[in-house]
């Protein structure tokens, strides 16, 4: 069920200094701290400050563009940004990308649950493939053909129906502990009522998992999943296995079909009952006037050398204009936005402190607050475990 959240939702997508390859030479970008908690904690702390529903935070088995050497080069783990920040704040959803080919699901299962402790209810991950043969090579366990024949089609098809096997047994895993399973009584000295582990015996094309988790179930019972989609086969993966789907609609009418495509997908896997909300992507340039931010848009290109492209829709403009554009493509049915600041801090505390205001102003976006967890935030339902009695 898509369509069936009635408030915006609205987060950001954060990327290094930006998005944009030549946000980190801008005068108030902080290039030098790229590598450090503080950085990131730092831009988690202003979103949460505009009450969004959640960040993403970018990652990667490799280099950005290395044969460009003047962009940004390195990350760090998105799932340790998660984990530093995710202390720090309160109330904001924490949602890093996790590569899930070349990458077991016991290891990444266990990393969202704690993440999901850390936070107190707050996890999310976003799944993303690899179909790189320079990727592969960095593990040697696979090997990676290159290039769109039906080779690398059938290749891309494998690897999404691998990643929605990989979900699955991650969620197997969540739910291996029942909610109750642990008593935790020194007088008897019985910590865990082990008739309430299970075993989860899953046994597919890819994985071979028996379980059960070594971590007990997460606070919201199911961490978050997302997932982007872009080609069909990503849109079965978000069909079978995502509570969050982000998209890049061009245009109102492109964003509604975009909807009815998730519906679609979610109806082929048996899944139209549940609900999923649908996000659409968008780079944002934002000032206070339409030609500062063409201004700006213009000047970054000529430091990257290149008119930089993304494969969303690339907004320049004003607070104002932006959110009657988010408006639109919400009644469209969209549930929401995810916003990628095109350069930070510029573009991030246009989105806190002049977007999220006016939306409120227009009485479209909440002005505190109401939920403890990230599936509260999106108004998404705990479920229960699969295998309680």
């Amino acid at each position: 069920m898509p369509g069936d959240s009635r408030e915006l939702h609205l987060a950001v997508a954060l990327d290094g200094a930006g998005w944009h390859p030549a946000a980190w030479r801008e005068a108030d970008a902080r290039p030098d701290e790229l590598f450090t908690a503080r950085y990131w904690a730092d831009l988690v702390a202003e979103s949460e400050r505009g009450l969004l529903d959640f960040v993403t935070i970018e990652d990667s088995l490799g280099q950005q563009r290395p044969q460009f050497p003047a962009l940004v080069q390195g990350r760090l783990d998105a799932v340790l940004i998660a984990a530093r920040a995710a202390p720090l704040t309160r109330h904001i959803g924490l949602i890093p990308t996790a590569i899930v080919t070349h990458t077991e699901p016991f290891h990444l299962s266990k990393a969202i649950a704690t993440l999901d402790y850390v936070s107190r209810g707050r996890a999310g991950v976003r799944v993303q493939v690899s179909a790189s043969p320079e990727h592969a090579a960095h593990f040697g366990r696979r090997m990676m053909p290159a290039g769109d024949d039906q080779a690398g089609r059938q290749l891309r098809s494998d690897l999404f129906a691998e990643a929605a096997d990989y979900v699955e047994v991650m969620r197997r895993l969540w739910d291996s502990w029942e909610d109750d399973a642990e008593i935790r009584d020194a007088a008897t000295g019985r910590f865990v009522d082990r008739g309430k582990l299970h075993y989860i015996d899953f046994e597919g094309r890819w994985f071979s998992v028996k379980g059960p988790s070594i971590t007990p179930r997460p606070p919201q019972g199911q961490p978050v999943v997302a997932a982007l989609t872009h080609r069909d086969v990503a849109y079965d993966l978000a069909g079978r296995a995502a509570d969050v789907v982000f998209v890049t609609p061009r245009d109102t009418g492109h964003a509604a079909s975009l909807v009815r495509r998730i519906d679609d997908a979610q109806r082929n896997a048996g899944r139209l009952a549940e609900p999923v909300r649908v996000l659409a992507d968008l780079l944002v340039y934002l000032d206070q006037t339409p030609a500062t931010a063409a201004a700006r848009r213009a000047r970054l290109d000529a430091l990257a050398g290149e008119q930089y492209a993304s494969d969303a829709l690339t907004f320049t403009g004003t607070p104002g204009q932006l959110a009657d554009l988010l408006l639109d493509w919400h009644a469209a049915g969209v549930a929401g936005f995810r916003l990628r600041p095109a350069a930070i801090p510029h573009d991030l505390t246009q989105v806190t402190r002049a977007l999220v205001p006016e939306l409120r102003r227009r009485a479209s976006f909440r002005s505190e607050y109401q939920s403890a967890s990230l599936r509260g935030h999106l108004g998404l339902p705990r479920p229960a475990s699969r295998y309680a009695a």
